[in-house]
């Protein structure tokens, strides 16, 4: 049995109910936070490369980053998926807990998404020089 089969086998349908009915109760705005953590959570979650018989895929050997231009009112979950496209070389584990951080002080504690995401694109700049140095 895969991972992902075995993810869905913990969640019994009282779980899945519980999370519908909370989600109905919410206001708009805190219903949309809530979308936006579990999409969070899910865009974390390292799938293995298809046949690879690995937990993790290696990391690709590109050094430059990619050019992609950050939209305006962009989320924070659609910033961390951006900055991971923009940024393949990087080893995403090792900015974990620097990035749910930045995560949790948005959808926990309301800090404005605009301040969230200039910080994640300085962490994954930070990152991308560490990189690049440590090639050297």
């Amino acid at each position: 049995m895969d991972s992902v089969a075995r993810r869905a086998e913990n969640v019994t349908k009282t779980d899945e109910k519980r999370l519908r009915d909370i989600l109905k109760r919410l206001p708009e705005a805190q219903a949309r936070t809530l979308l936006e953590f579990a999409e969070f959570l899910d865009a974390r979650t390292v799938q293995p490369a298809a046949g690879s018989g690995l937990a993790v895929a290696e990391p690709p050997a590109v050094l430059a980053p990619g050019d992609i231009p950050r939209p305006p009112q962009e989320s924070v979950v659609k910033a961390i998926k951006r900055l991971a496209v923009t940024y393949p070389m990087l080893d995403r584990s090792k900015m974990l807990n620097e990035t749910s951080t930045l995560m949790t002080q948005h959808v926990i504690q309301g800090r404005d998404a605009t301040e969230v995401i200039d910080e994640l694109e300085v962490l994954f700049r930070s990152h991308y020089e560490k990189f690049v140095d440590s090639r050297k």
